[in-house]
């Protein structure tokens, strides 16, 4: 089996409030677990214009686990008022 995480440290430029913050963030978990991740925000939960989000794939097959992350990277660059300033990812 083959568990795999990534986390992605956000800007969200736009956000002039917590509650602008939670309709971006919303948005892009629910684009992202289409992909059938587990998604959820890990950081920065008090600032307005930062996020940390976070998601985990399993699998048996570590190419299809590969391919989820890229197609979910995909998504989080994509995503409207979002900037990503770092990501981390692990394999186990």
């Amino acid at each position: 089996m083959i568990l795999a995480t990534r986390s992605w440290e956000l800007h969200l430029e736009g956000c002039q409030s917590l509650k602008d913050k939670r309709s971006v963030l919303q948005r892009l978990k629910s684009a992202l677990r289409k992909f059938n991740v587990s998604v959820s925000e890990t950081g920065h939960l008090d600032l307005w214009q930062r996020a940390e989000l976070s998601c985990a794939v399993v699998g048996s097959d570590r190419r299809v686990v590969e391919e989820t992350l890229r197609s979910v990277d995909r998504v989080v660059a994509e995503a409207d008022g979002v900037r990503v300033i770092d990501t981390v990812s692990s394999f186990r």
